[in-house]
């Protein structure tokens, strides 16, 4: 499992799983196959209101906790200092952790202005060492501007859209700049990339599935990814995508299908639960 240095020197697993529209009753089960296919980093969120029982899973398997990642997100909700540090105990007591690997803001909800005095909270916690590593998720450049100006700290990782219909160069090539990971999320483009001519034609010269081939693809370019399924055989082929390489042509060709299209909201524009 290749992994990536963060700018404060901690370690994530490239390849991650993540439970986004996973249902509570059955999260225990999938993220219980997603160790068992191989997984070490488990990526949740408060929202997606599964976070008691994906740490149930964690538990329940039994290896040492410095095995397993752990990332949730704080909801938009729960801007602000104050209510960031009780949203951030609630979040740890449904996950029966003792300490939290990533902690990530989930939208910036820039009207409402908080995500400075959010991120604030985060620093106190990263002192307090109940989070080792603190970022954010679907930042813009500006807002990641504001963020490391205003709190003296670059966010260790931004979660972002992306995969080849939305490949966000110029973000990453920020990220880049300013030591900050990219992470990405819906990284098979919520599934309509997975009969794109291009991804199966490849995916057939290679004899392996399209998902792995775009998943691949994020690993060369050096994204951390997370993808998510609820079927054992998928989670499993989806881990399975270390015994081949993408040639350069290859990653050309996919490279070529970035269209700037959004599956998901618009950083700029969402605030749901504000």
């Amino acid at each position: 499992m290749p992994s990536i240095v963060l700018n404060d020197g901690n370690v994530i697993p490239q390849l991650g799983f993540g439970v986004f529209q996973v249902p509570p009753e059955d999260v225990f089960d999938v993220v219980t196959a997603a160790l068992d296919a191989g997984y070490r980093s488990i990526d949740t969120a408060a929202i997606y209101g599964n976070e008691q029982g994906t740490g149930q899973a964690i538990r329940a398997f039994g290896l040492p906790r410095d095995e397993v990642y752990v990332t949730t997100k704080l909801w938009n909700a729960d801007q602000g200092y104050d209510a960031t540090l009780r949203a951030f105990d609630a979040s740890m007591d449904k996950l029966g952790l003792d300490y939290l690997d990533l902690y990530l803001i989930h939208w910036p909800v820039a009207i409402a202005d908080k995500f400075v005095e959010t991120f604030r909270a985060f620093q106190e916690l990263k002192r307090q060492g109940r989070v080792r590593s603190i970022g954010v998720s679907n930042f813009t450049e500006a807002n990641l501007r504001r963020v490391i100006e205003e709190t003296g700290e670059i966010p260790a990782v931004n979660q972002i859209e992306l995969h080849p219909g939305l490949a966000q160069r110029e973000l990453r090539d920020f990220h880049a700049a300013n030591a900050i990971a990219t992470e990405a999320w819906s990284p098979l483009g919520q599934g309509t990339l997975l009969e794109d001519r291009t991804i199966t034609a490849i995916a057939a010269e290679l004899d392996r599935m399209p998902a792995q081939v775009l998943i691949r693809w994020h690993l060369q370019l050096g994204n951390i990814v997370i993808p998510k399924s609820v079927t054992p055989s998928r989670i499993a082929a989806n881990f399975d995508v270390f015994g081949f390489e993408l040639t350069a042509e290859q990653m050309d060709a996919i490279n070529a299908l970035d269209r700037g299209g959004r599956i998901g909201p618009n950083p700029d524009t969402f605030t749901a639960g504000i």
